[in-house]
């Protein structure tokens, strides 16, 4: 069997990741390190730990493992005295609004968590590293959209601390010729985002007749791709063949305003009730634009996930998952972030 490496795989990206490998590749034994913070959940891949749990440790396919990406040892002893082919580095402290909160956590997490993960790819001779960034890192875009070559421009904690995770991954290209790629996606939805987020929260504020906090004006501009797409995607980009490389991966571009009209036409709801405006961002990028081109032309990746079928069946998903967010927003580290993040309270 190939060992693969997905580290925050019990997030919303990188379970949707690891359920693509599990079901396209056989022959893969997949080990997710993650170490279970807020946004980890090891019920998005409970169905995958109850398939193995029958079968001999010999034949086992997905293995969890928690634990600290930033603990060297362990990574290392994960990575020694098994062949793996293949690192695929999701674990990071996400949204900008906690990093504003608490911009240590995202040093260590997102810059030493990421050396160290390097380090051992280096270490351990690993064919193949796949770095998951984010195009937050070219920073606000007026107009135009950004290339992989653009220069980085970021404006909040978050983009700055995956601007240097960025830096650290072509620094292991050039000096030690480790082959890893940066991936830079537009914002992902669809089934099992944590709910903080801007759809699941409009989603879930909207079924429960909640109020859903606007930033500033509402009209920031994201490129939104489906996280089936995005994992589609990061699977080219795992078995294409080069040393180093850097792919963006874009969506279609809607304000806030728009997604969160689209929820409530769904939901049958009166948007103007539903909204209230706090404090923006300090520093607020009024767009981002990723440009997909690229990818599009080298490992033939196209989106097949429109906003106008995608962003329904997501709220679908979330009618028919009412227990499993209900049970996420019931806990204290999404509680308290919320008291926070509802009334623009920044510092």
């Amino acid at each position: 069997m190939k060992y693969v490496l997905v580290t925050g795989g019990c997030g919303f990206m990188g379970s949707h990741f690891i359920r693509r490998l599990y079901t396209r590749y056989p022959e893969y034994r997949i080990v997710n390190l993650d170490l279970l913070t807020y946004a980890g959940n090891p019920e998005n891949l409970k169905d995958l730990e109850q398939a193995e749990a029958v079968k001999a440790p010999a034949e086992r396919r997905y293995d969890h493992i928690q634990g600290d990406i930033c603990d060297s040892q362990l990574v290392d002893r994960i990575l020694e005295g098994k062949s793996f082919d293949l690192v695929v580095h999701f674990a990071a402290e996400s949204h900008v609004d906690r990093s504003i909160f608490n911009f240590r956590d995202f040093i260590r997490t997102n810059v030493e968590g990421t050396r160290v993960v390097l380090e051992a790819a280096r270490t351990h001779k690993i064919p193949r590293t796949v770095h998951i960034s984010t195009d937050e890192v070219y920073g606000n875009v007026p107009e135009g959209m950004s290339t992989e070559e653009a220069p980085l421009n970021p404006s909040n904690p978050y983009a700055a601390s995956k601007a240097a995770a960025d830096m650290l991954a072509r620094t292991y290209a050039s000096v030690y010729g480790l082959p890893v790629f940066i991936v830079r996606s537009g914002n992902n939805y669809g089934p099992n985002q944590y709910p903080e987020k801007l759809i699941p929260l409009s989603i879930t504020n909207l079924m429960s007749g909640g109020t859903i906090p606007i930033h500033g004006s509402g009209t920031h501009v994201r490129s939104w791709v489906h996280v089936d797409d995005f994992a589609r995607a990061v699977d080219l980009i795992a078995h294409h063949d080069a040393q180093f490389d850097i792919f963006n991966i874009s969506g279609e571009h809607r304000s806030n305003l728009e997604i969160i009209e689209s929820l409530a036409t769904h939901f049958g709801k009166d948007m103007a009730a539903h909204i209230v405006t706090v404090g923006d961002r300090p520093a607020a990028d009024f767009r981002y634009a990723p440009e997909s081109s690229k990818i599009e032309r080298v490992l033939g990746w196209k989106r097949e996930r429109a906003l106008e079928e995608a962003l329904p069946a997501t709220a679908q998903w979330y009618t028919d998952n009412r227990a499993w967010w209900e049970s996420v927003k019931a806990r204290k580290e999404f509680v308290d972030h919320y008291e926070k993040q509802s009334k623009a309270q920044w510092y």
